[in-house]
């Protein structure tokens, strides 16, 4: 492709409203272009990446059995799961089952300055897998979980795998993500912020005593009460009202050093809908505000959190205004309805894994991975001939997010930085200057590349090489060829891989040796070179004294 007959062009200004890097860089490059807030025309090179993306997802499904459709509604709705389920699906021996498709989907993002991040209509890849029963889908998960990380990882894309109460999700740190995720500074362990686990400290055991109700005026915060009675907030009780959509009211402690998951919460109650209940509600319910006590409280259902067995004489409300009890115990004194994990995590709690600290970070997802899930009606015939429900897993993949997801990881204060994998093109060439014999050597080279099957750019404009350099850069194509009258004086041509700094300089007739090398056509597929960085790719080769080269790591690749 010309670059002087490319459809769309690049931009010198940083676009005002796009507030994420991907955002600017993907405008920038001309990648993609806005025609109406939170939706996105994809122009040449941002149409070949994605291209690109979706073979990937193609051939990682299509290895796990996976069959692609095309459906006219989301692959997930119910209905039509079902549908396709009584229509197609009769006996146990078309179980199990793996279906896909990639297709335009739609979210209510009306205000998105996040570009790819939140778009209000995107391509995703969605599957479905089908099977007998809980155990045959338990056993296909690793594979499927497995084809997501492959996907991942031939996009260059680095993800956390946050486990969820039905699978997984897929999440990359990222300052515009809308989700708050906690990682463990050592070993793999990752959750939303509402749902992940800590080991929660223990308070020194105290041998038990007597209840006793002492003055406690203006202490309606556990801040101000730990200071007035001279206790840390760890040795006071929390109470926290809310009420559910049916007007139930709930009565929740907790240690008061801690929060509560409002997420985990509904967990335990089995409840979708909770809120803050009323001052009059909590009055209503025979308690006071700021000084209510889960001693004696009768008439609402008491949610305690299990932190309230991790110590001893604590410090709990009295029920009565201006007054708290010291020395409440957990069961001596009051029993829960609901004992469970209801606390909120937080940066610094130790994992309740491996007991380092976990980390704090905003985060948004690329897949997710969902087990368990049934259609109504989805039946199938069994060895018997006995209808029985089919169990669905659900998988999916925002491709234009991952797109997104690749530019926040892979740039620099230049531009992009494609992984080969996915770069609109592999080569970018540069012809530098008006002189004739730079021209006709840069269409010559260009030709050749060309019919060896390369991917091309080729910079033919009338531009100075400020212009064509700050271009190439911006795009982000792995490998820039400079052809200009200087380096024609030496038959040679200029190579610069757009990850590192420099450039060297080779001759013309050794280019088709040196380009299966630096686009790494062969090696990158060896399992020991998966995981380095593509900025280290090239300081794994060595070149001996007679002129060849080796690969470090495997020396027989090239």
């Amino acid at each position: 492709m010309r670059l002087s007959t490319l459809f769309g062009h690049t931009l010198r200004q940083v676009p005002s409203k796009a507030q994420t890097t991907s955002h600017q860089l993907l405008l920038r490059a001309g990648i993609i272009r806005p025609p109406a807030a939170g939706i996105y025309t994809y122009l040449a090179l941002g149409r070949r990446v994605l291209r690109k993306i979706e073979e990937i997802a193609r051939q990682e499904m299509e290895a796990i059995g996976g069959q692609e459709l095309l459906m006219p509604l989301t692959l997930t709705a119910e209905e039509i799961v079902a549908d396709l389920c009584r229509k197609e699906i009769e006996s146990y021996r078309q179980l199990p089952t793996l279906i896909y498709q990639i297709h335009t989907k739609f979210r209510d993002e009306y205000r998105s300055r996040v570009g790819l991040m939140e778009a209000r209509e995107f391509i995703a890849k969605e599957a479905l897998s089908f099977h007998l029963d809980s155990k045959g889908l338990n056993d296909f998960y690793p594979r499927i979980y497995q084809a997501y990380v492959n996907i991942f990882h031939s996009c260059r894309l680095e993800t956390v795998a946050v486990e969820t109460e039905v699978g997984h999700e897929f999440i990359i740190p990222c300052e515009a993500g809308k989700h708050t995720f906690m990682l463990c500074s050592e070993c793999d362990y990752a959750a939303h912020a509402e749902e992940a686990e800590f080991a929660k400290t223990e308070v020194p055991q105290e041998v038990e005593r007597a209840v006793e109700k002492v003055a406690t005026p203006d202490c309606k915060t556990i801040a101000a009460l730990a200071d007035y009675v001279g206790v840390p907030t760890k040795r006071t009780l929390k109470a926290v009202f809310y009420a559910t959509e049916g007007g139930e009211v709930v009565f929740v402690v907790i240690r008061g050093d801690f929060k509560i998951s409002e997420t985990k919460l509904k967990n335990a109650l089995g409840s979708a809908d909770l809120r803050a209940a009323t001052e009059e509600e909590i009055f209503a319910a025979g308690a006071v505000p700021g000084y209510a006590s889960p001693v004696a409280v009768g008439g609402v259902k008491l949610v305690a959190d299990n932190s309230v067995l991790l110590g001893s004489n604590f410090v709990a409300g009295a029920n009565e205004d201006g007054y708290h009890l010291m020395n409440v115990n957990y069961p001596r004194d009051f029993r829960a309805d609901i004992l469970a994990d209801i606390a909120q995590a937080q940066a610094g709690y130790a994992c309740p894994r491996c007991r380092s600290q976990l980390t704090e970070t905003p985060g948004i997802e690329v897949g997710y991975l969902k087990c368990g899930e049934r259609a109504a009606g989805a039946l199938y015939l069994d060895q018997d001939g006995k209808a029985k429900p089919i169990v669905i897993g659900s998988y999916g993949i925002d491709l234009a997010r991952l797109i997104a997801a690749v530019v926040e990881q892979h740039q620099d204060q230049r531009g992009i930085i494609w992984p080969a994998s996915i770069a609109p093109y592999q080569i970018h060439l540069v012809v530098l200057g008006a002189d004739e014999g730079a021209m006709a050597k840069a269409e010559e080279v260009y030709a050749n590349l060309n019919a060896l099957a390369y991917e091309v750019l080729y910079d033919d404009r009338d531009e100075s090489a400020g212009v064509k350099f700050n271009d190439a850069d911006l795009i982000g194509v792995p490998l820039r060829l400079t052809l200009s009258h200087r380096t024609l004086k030496e038959n040679a041509i200029e190579i610069k891989l757009r990850w590192k700094e420099g450039y060297e300089t080779i001759a013309l007739d050794v280019l088709p040796r040196e380009l299966e090398r630096l686009l790494a056509l062969r090696w990158r597929k060896h399992p020991d070179l998966q995981a380095v960085p593509p900025g280290e790719l090239m300081s794994l080769f060595t070149n001996s004294q007679q002129g060849t080269t080796t690969c470090t790591i495997c020396p027989n690749m090239l």
